[in-house]
């Protein structure tokens, strides 16, 4: 018997609009210039750990059903995702021969080659002093390709009867997910007295940068999935729980340097991320207004603004295209416009013709084993 295709979740897709916009400003603003919001934009790595919990609830969202009833295709899932990720990450590769001479002389020799060789694998982020190597949100796509491996068999775990009775499972997920930066914490390994976003040691950056400290993230959203389908989407408990998440989300990070940034990098946040989540999941106004169609328009290009936005970056500012147009004074908001518009013509242009012949190449046409039942899409689970 075919099964429906479970529906679009507009509210998320145009959260994701901002969440990929905060992560630009945070690299590329002084977050004083947005006055009560400069804590969200301060913290915009925050919205990297969103992602991955967004990643992680998608694709159970989409999946985990057909995982629990053994019908998904685990090479079939693979190659989909593969070609998913992989037409912009490699663009993204192109875009960065310009920093081939900055990271040769940033690095040992034999570093050097190593993140050569490992960044078109996905595999740079498993060595902390190569993670960023290139292209400095690339990092993620080896998290997340990690992430897929592994989520045939996160997605098969038993379907929850009873809210009451899984809401301690994620807690106990949560907890091991502020384990790194606890210890990061207690044993201060890099000796920094107050680490902050600037701050860099070896350690630091085996917690920001390596896929297994956000692991937890990603299975709190599988199991945040699951939880999911016990909640009503209409009535008042979801709108509730995304006014609250936002909220208190926004409190937490207004404490700034009160709270310590180990863990608010990622694994604090998880619980709040997962009431906004279900909130604009449900049938509710904010969900509505979040899935005002613009926001979602540029949200399906979230991906693409997230991983290209070095790359594009420096290509519009190396070009002095601003200075010879006499748009320079408009600097830089005229560059977040043209991001933003870059972004959304690589995914009409590259990502989605790319996505189409890579599959009609490999054969991807479903990634459930019984070939009448529909192909359900997960394209729309990462950044």
């Amino acid at each position: 018997m075919e099964k429906r295709k479970p529906a679009r979740l507009n509210g998320l897709t145009g959260l994701r609009t901002f969440a990929a916009i905060n992560i630009v400003f945070f690299h590329f603003s002084n977050p004083n210039w947005f006055g009560p919001l400069a804590p969200v934009v301060n913290a915009g790595y925050a919205s990297v750990s969103f992602f991955i919990l967004l990643s992680g609830f998608v694709l159970a969202y989409n999946y985990a059903g057909r995982a629990r009833e053994g019908q998904l295709d685990k090479a079939r899932f693979w190659e989909a995702r593969f070609t998913r990720l992989y037409p912009i990450y490699l663009l993204s590769l192109l875009l960065s021969w310009r920093m081939v001479p900055a990271e040769y002389i940033a690095h040992s020799h034999r570093m050097f080659w190593t993140g050569m060789v490992l960044s078109p694998l996905l595999l740079q982020g498993w060595i902390p002093e190569i993670a960023t190597f290139l292209n400095t949100p690339a990092w993620t796509m080896s998290a997340e390709s990690a992430y897929y491996v592994a989520f045939p068999w996160l997605a098969k775990g038993k379907k929850p009867q009873r809210v009451g009775a899984y809401l301690p499972k994620m807690a106990v997920v949560w907890a091991l997910g502020m384990v790194p930066g606890l210890f990061y914490i207690w044993l201060n390994p890099d000796g920094i007295p107050h680490p902050d976003r600037w701050s860099y040691g070896p350690w630091l950056q085996v917690l920001k940068f390596t896929p297994l400290p956000h692991l937890a993230s990603f299975v709190f959203g599988v199991m945040l999935a699951n939880l999911d389908e016990l909640v009503p989407r209409a009535g008042n408990l979801r709108l509730a729980l995304g006014l609250g998440g936002f909220a208190a989300t926004f409190g937490l990070l207004s404490l700034g340097s009160l709270v310590p940034y180990a863990i608010v990098h990622d694994g604090l946040l998880m619980p709040l991320f997962g009431c906004i989540i279900l909130g604009l999941s449900g049938e509710n106004p904010l969900a509505w207004g979040m899935g005002w169609g613009p926001l979602v328009f540029v949200g399906e290009a979230s991906y693409c603004l997230y991983l290209l936005h070095f790359n594009l970056w420096n290509l519009i500012h190396d070009s002095h295209v601003l200075e010879r147009t006499g748009l320079i004074r408009f600097d830089p908001w005229i560059s977040y416009v043209l991001l933003i518009g870059l972004a959304v013509l690589a995914l009409h242009l590259i990502e989605k013709p790319a996505q189409r012949q890579l599959r009609k190449w490999m054969g991807v046409q479903t990634v459930v084993k019984e070939r009448r039942v529909a192909m359900v899409s997960a394209d729309k689970d990462g950044p």
